[in-house]
């Protein structure tokens, strides 16, 4: 099917499944992306995003379920799509001996519309480095590059895995301002990562991937409401303290030491209220008190399991 009418849903799937061997890497994964938005992919290693996005971008071939893109089939027609797409891939590598602004006009080549090279490589604080060798640069500067690579196109549609792994706070925070910016230009944005943080900050919506299905899709503040359990309060406990009396408060779950911290368990925020007078009746020091609000990461943790992987 090529050159379906486009609608809001640029990207369009339906019970992906994709095998390597007797392994089922995605199994019966279904989704879509809109037009304009930032959709995260997460999961633990080895459930599926990467074959999921890979598949998407035509880069392998699915095994079995429907997939759209901008009207596409990226199985059959992955030649068109790839005018309209870019792809920023989590192990990229080009020739050492090739300079920055070399790889740029070599990508540009593939292209029918290119961006403003220079603009590109300012907005990725490459443009100092655009004569240097490949191999002459940080992990960080060709991790930018490569996401420079992907634009250079101008893209309907920018596919980006595992995008930030390995940069340093500095260079993430300005890869992410890229990330927004792109969307404010109207393009859309597929974004695979295992930083939940990232995910929480950037994306409009967020699938979680586990043993190659979805657990669970939403906003990331729909997924924390339904799936990020219960704000935690946290202070230094004396030895004498009794957290029976905690306890019998009004929406209190739980109550926990380990040492001379306790935990409680809240699901409503007055409750930190009543907490906070029981301790002052109680001549507790409040200086130790933090508050941990559930976040994308307590989803991620409850949906996919807290056990160590290969």
């Amino acid at each position: 099917m090529t050159g379906a009418a486009l609608c809001d849903d640029v990207v369009v799937v339906q019970n992906l499944v994709k095998h390597y061997g007797n392994v089922k890497a995605v199994d019966g994964v279904s989704f879509s992306v809109r037009r304009g938005e930032i959709f995260g992919i997460v999961g633990p290693n080895g459930t599926g995003k990467t074959t999921t996005i890979d598949c998407i971008a035509g880069m392998r071939r699915a095994d079995s379920g429907l997939i759209l893109v901008l009207g596409f089939d990226p199985a059959e027609d992955s030649f068109s799509l790839k005018k309209k797409i870019g792809i920023q891939q989590q192990e990229s590598e080009i020739q050492d001996r090739l300079k920055v602004f070399e790889a740029m006009h070599l990508f540009s080549s593939f292209y029918e519309t290119v961006a403003d090279m220079e603009t590109l490589l300012r907005q990725l604080n490459l443009w100092e480095k655009r004569d240097s060798y490949f191999s002459a640069l940080s992990g960080g500067q060709k991790k930018r590059l490569f996401v420079a690579m992907a634009l250079i196109g101008n893209p309907e549609i920018v596919f980006l895995d595992e995008l930030t792994s390995g940069l340093d706070p500095q260079a993430r925070r300005s890869v992410w301002e890229l990330v927004k910016l792109l969307r404010d230009q109207g393009r859309t944005v597929v974004l695979s990562t295992h930083y939940m943080d990232e995910a929480q900050r950037l994306c409009d919506r967020v699938a979680v991937i586990h043993s190659g299905k979805i657990a669970a899709l939403d906003s990331p503040a729909d997924l924390i409401a339904a799936h990020g359990g219960f704000t935690r309060v946290h202070f230094r406990a004396e030895e004498s303290f009794d957290k029976s009396l905690l306890t019998r408060l009004d929406g209190v779950e739980s109550v926990s030491e380990i040492e001379d911290q306790c935990t409680v368990e809240i699901s409503t925020r007055h409750s930190i209220v009543e907490i906070v007078k029981q301790l002052d009746q109680m001549e507790y020091e409040l200086s130790s008190l933090r508050i941990d609000s559930p976040t994308l990461e307590d989803v991620f943790l409850n949906l996919t399991g807290r056990e160590l992987r290969d």
